[in-house]
């Protein structure tokens, strides 16, 4: 559930509403960092655990902490770490899929924009309301969005197995 959580996350951070919004319209050609804040409300009542972290993104590949997980994928596979429970779950990311590929979610954002509504938007920050379903909502809140030129550099968003230790569960579902 972390997981599905944290990818949502992602997900919708990187959505509009009925338009075009030239923040997220610079995101494709660039290295993006931000600040995320996620919290649900199911029937206008909001639930209790509120989620932040860190995302960065750079093509079809990304880099996301929060809950206490780390998660990266280069784009053809995705690295979950929970270093507290020493678990590590390795999987294939689907070339089209945008719950296990976020990072595609910057070219097809305007195919949910129906669901979404901004809150609020500035040069850096991005507030936005997922409708879900009737009775659930998902709101994001996105500060310090940071423009950065292209690294290129696959290795900010895999893990070497090796650097986790003996006392690590590796689950491979590759």
């Amino acid at each position: 559930m972390k997981l599905k959580l944290l990818i949502l996350a992602l997900l919708v951070s990187l959505g509009s509403h009925a338009q075009n919004i030239p923040l997220l319209d610079r995101v494709p050609g660039h290295r993006v960092v931000f600040d995320y804040t996620y919290s649900l409300e199911q029937k206008n009542v909001p639930m209790r655990e509120v989620t932040s972290g860190q995302v960065v993104v750079e093509d079809n590949c990304f880099s996301l902490s929060g809950l206490g997980l780390e998660i990266r994928s280069d784009g053809k596979s995705r690295w979950s770490v929970d270093r507290e429970a020493k678990e590590v779950v390795i999987e294939t990311v689907d070339d089209d899929d945008l719950v296990t590929n976020p990072a595609l979610f910057i070219s097809s954002y305007l195919k949910i924009r129906d669901r979404l509504k901004v809150n609020a938007s500035s040069s850096d920050s991005l507030d936005v309301t997922l409708t879900l379903d009737d009775d659930t909502k998902a709101r994001f809140v996105l500060k310090g969005i940071v423009f950065l030129e292209p690294t290129g550099e696959k290795k900010d968003f895999t893990f070497d197995g090796k650097s986790f230790g003996s006392d690590y569960l590796i689950t491979d579902l590759r």
